[in-house]
Formats: C-alpha cells, sequence, structure tokens
C-alpha cells in the first residue's frame, strides 16, 4: 500500500497573504484550486494561532468560481444546503454529499477503464486512436481531478472555444448525477 502523501501546507499570515511551504512563495486562491485540481490535498491554517481555515478558503473558491458564471451548484441545491444546516438533516448531508462524491468518482474510473478496455470494431479507422485519446482527455479534464492522486492530475485546461461545449456536456453529467441521487 502507498504510502499516505502530506497535504500542502499553507499558512496564512496576519496580512492575510497566503504562504506556500513547500515552495516558499506567496499563493492566491487561484493557486491553491488548481493545487486541488490536480489531486493535490491542501491544508490551510493560521500561523498565528494554528486553526486549521480550509474549510473556510474552500468554500470562499467555490463562491467566487460561482459568482463568475461558472455555476456547478443549481440554485434549488444551494437552498437545501442552506436548509440542512437549521435542520437534523445536518448530521446526513455530510455523509450523503461525501458518499454521492466517492460514487461519482468511481464512475469516471470505470467509465475511463471501459473506454480503454473495450474491443471496437472501429479501432481500425484512421484517427480512431487520437479521438479515443482526446474522448479521455475530456472526461478527466470535465471532473477536473476529482479522486487523481497527483501523479494522474487532470491535463491543463482547454482552450476558451472548448470550454462552452466542455461547460455544457458538464451541466449535463451533473443534471443526470442529481436525477439519480434524487431517486436515492
Amino acid at each position: 500500500m502507498a504510502e499516505d502523501v502530506k497535504p500542502l501546507l499553507i499558512k496564512r499570515y496576519a496580512s492575510r497573504r497566503l504562504y506556500n511551504t513547500e515552495t516558499s512563495d506567496y499563493v492566491t486562491l487561484e493557486d491553491i484550486a488548481a493545487f486541488i485540481r490536480q489531486g493535490r490535498e491542501v491544508q490551510i491554517v493560521d500561523l498565528k494561532s494554528g486553526d486549521d481555515l480550509t474549510r473556510q478558503y474552500l468554500l470562499q473558491i467555490i463562491a467566487e468560481h460561482e459568482s463568475r458564471g461558472e455555476s456547478v451548484l443549481p440554485v434549488d441545491v444551494l437552498t437545501d444546503l442552506v436548509r440542512s444546516y437549521t435542520t437534523q438533516a445536518q448530521t446526513v448531508v455530510p455523509q450523503f454529499l461525501a458518499a454521492s462524491f466517492e460514487l461519482l468518482r468511481e464512475g469516471q474510473s470505470k467509465l475511463l477503464e471501459n473506454l480503454s478496455a473495450m474491443p471496437n470494431p472501429m479501432a481500425s479507422m484512421p484517427g480512431f486512436e487520437a479521438l479515443q485519446r482526446q474522448q479521455q482527455a475530456f472526461l478527466k479534464s470535465m471532473m477536473g481531478g476529482w479522486g487523481a492522486k497527483p501523479e494522474e492530475a487532470a491535463p491543463e485546461a482547454p482552450a476558451k472555444d472548448d470550454r462552452a461545449e466542455e461547460i455544457a456536456a458538464m451541466k449535463k453529467a451533473i443534471a443526470e448525477m442529481q436525477a439519480r441521487l434524487s431517486k436515492l
């Protein structure tokens, strides 16, 4: 069994600047989001008090992406999350969300395995291998590195022209997942 990789330690100074202890330089929230997309675990601590601020900063990253129109969380899901803080569902929601994302990661893994292992009569077609690599890269980038180990990190973001198509595919996949989750 592989040794667990320690989370990347980010220290917040009194000036609210974030310091990457691994590379000895200052980082932004966008840098931290990139580390996470690459499959890294991060821990953000206050230098003076030692308080763990990871949750606070992860929520801030999500809020910034949502406010820029990169909506992943539909309004009804956000509403339900707000409601869960005021009900007894507060104890069930974290486990449910963790299990749902684990299922999504497993599904992504199995789908990628099936794509690469599947014998296909089209394989003899010119350009098929390139198309298959493109599909696998798309699926990996669509999941944003969820569950990826650092060495399996998602490739760099596609060109802006491809983003609209990719976002539409992501929204469709999320809608399908929400439909399946609501049936549970």
